[in-house]
């Protein structure tokens, strides 16, 4: 028997918006709750990030043909995936046995309970080598009570990818750690290098994983937080205040067309159809620039994400593979995720795809892999890098009250940071001043802090 969520854990505001976005969005995808067949069936919601369709289009002739387990996929784009996945997970209603997640969630639903544990399941089982699998990605993978919730599928940090044929032509140099402002100079010499090419692609799509995230890093090196230790909002603070308008006027004067609709995989296509000179984003697209087939495949340079303040600024997340307690297919869909995150799996996409196309970041081995050396030589350094310098307990200049480089590991942040962003992508968009949307957003930012000053 389940014990159903208390409301206070997820805002009525938050669970009205999911709804709708869910009744939206329910038939884009080709999952489905499935009938009772013995078991023998997944359903899996998913991000529909490159990585993810390819292991859609690998199941069935693999996974399936060598189980005899059925898997119905649901992929939806970030921001109405984590809606949909939240109002499922948070009502538990069941209808997914396995769903992508980060280290946002994890020790949030596992608190309530909402989650299975996965260490008598597939940690333990020892063809999946649990012990291959970075601890800087299943750390924020656990509960309080030390168990481990979900799997890593892939791994990634943030850092700076540009073109180096456009850099050469203009004769400009990339620093191996740039600064913010050595890559505004920048992007103002590389905007227009060639017809229809503009200097930078940043995140300006609202939502808490999408422009929230890009931000947040920014915020953290340029002395910012959203919450001093004590639960001070800080929104509206010298250092919030700084990146907000630093940002929103590099993308406005350098930025990418359509800008407050972009986030990655928007500027994954323009930065693959040579729209844009520089990227900031996921360490894990290095891999989609590099394939044989992507236009850009070896004219591609890797820097440190920029900074300010701080040593590094990038941020640590994991697209991992949780199930639902509520989920009705437990042992099947176990399995998936076995076999989903395993070495195995990694061989195949290398074998099958290529592999820059692994879904790396996660795994020892595949860092010691030869092959995989060879097809990453560009960028498989610097990923590592990246990920090895993301400090989660201290992203910034200043003690905070959570664990997150990113995100602030707090229910209400889901929200919060999703109507902060949306305020910011309005002054992207030219509607209202980075002034006005701080004021707006440090007014519901307080009103957070205080249910924490006051417990």
């Amino acid at each position: 028997m389940h014990t159903r969520p208390s409301r206070a854990r997820l805002t009525t505001a938050a669970l009205t918006g999911l709804t709708c976005t869910a009744l939206l969005a329910g038939c884009a995808g080709a999952g489905g709750s499935g009938g009772d067949d013995g078991g023998k069936t997944v359903n899996v919601l998913m991000v529909n990030n490159p990585q993810m369709i390819d292991l859609q289009k690998l199941t069935k002739d693999q996974f399936t043909k060598k189980t005899g387990i059925k898997v119905n996929f649901t992929v939806l784009p970030e921001n109405e995936v984590r809606d949909k996945i939240t109002q499922d997970v948070a009502t538990q209603a069941g209808t997914y046995d396995v769903v992508t997640v980060g280290a946002y969630e994890v020790p949030l639903w596992a608190k309530n309970g909402w989650l299975s544990p996965m260490d008598d399941t597939v940690a333990k089982d020892a063809s999946f080598k649990q012990d291959d699998v970075f601890t800087s990605m299943t750390d924020g993978l656990r509960g309080e009570d030390g168990k481990l919730y979900a799997e890593p599928f892939y791994g990634e940090s943030s850092f700076l990818m540009y073109r180096k044929d456009v850099f050469e032509a203009k004769n400009l140099t990339m620093p191996d750690r740039p600064t913010w402002k050595q890559v505004a100079d920048l992007a103002a010499k590389v905007d227009g290098a060639e017809k229809g090419m503009k200097g930078i692609c940043l995140r300006g799509k609202p939502g808490w994983g999408e422009l929230g995230a890009s931000l947040t890093t920014v915020v953290n090196t340029e002395g910012g937080t959203w919450f001093t230790k004590d639960w001070q909002a800080q929104v509206d603070g010298e250092g919030f205040a700084k990146a907000a308008e630093q940002y929103v006027d590099l993308v406005r004067k350098h930025g990418e067309a359509g800008a407050p609709q972009a986030g990655f995989a928007e500027c994954l296509n323009n930065f693959t159809q040579e729209k844009t000179a520089m990227w900031m984003d996921a360490t894990s697209a290095a891999g989609l620039l590099e394939d044989p087939e992507s236009p850009v495949a070896g004219k591609v340079g890797y820097a440190q994400a920029p900074v300010t303040e701080t040593k590094a600024s990038g941020w640590l997340w994991t697209w991992a593979l949780a199930q639902p307690k509520a989920g009705k297919h437990q042992d099947a869909g176990a399995e998936f995720v076995k076999w989903a995150a395993s070495q195995e799996y990694e061989q195949l996409v290398g074998d099958k795809l290529g592999w820059a196309r692994v879904p790396a970041g996660k795994r020892k081995s595949t860092y010691d892999n030869p092959e995989y050396q060879k097809a990453a030589g560009p960028f498989y350094q610097a990923t590592l890098t990246a990920i090895s310098e993301a400090d989660p307990r201290n992203p910034g200049t200043q003690p905070r009250p959570t664990v997150g480089v990113q995100y602030v590991t707090i229910p209400e942040f889901q929200d919060l940071g999703t109507k902060v962003t949306q305020e910011i992508s309005a002054a992207i968009a030219g509607r209202q001043s980075v002034s006005d949307a701080l004021d707006k957003g440090q007014k519901l930012a307080e009103q957070v802090a205080a249910k924490y000053r006051n417990n």
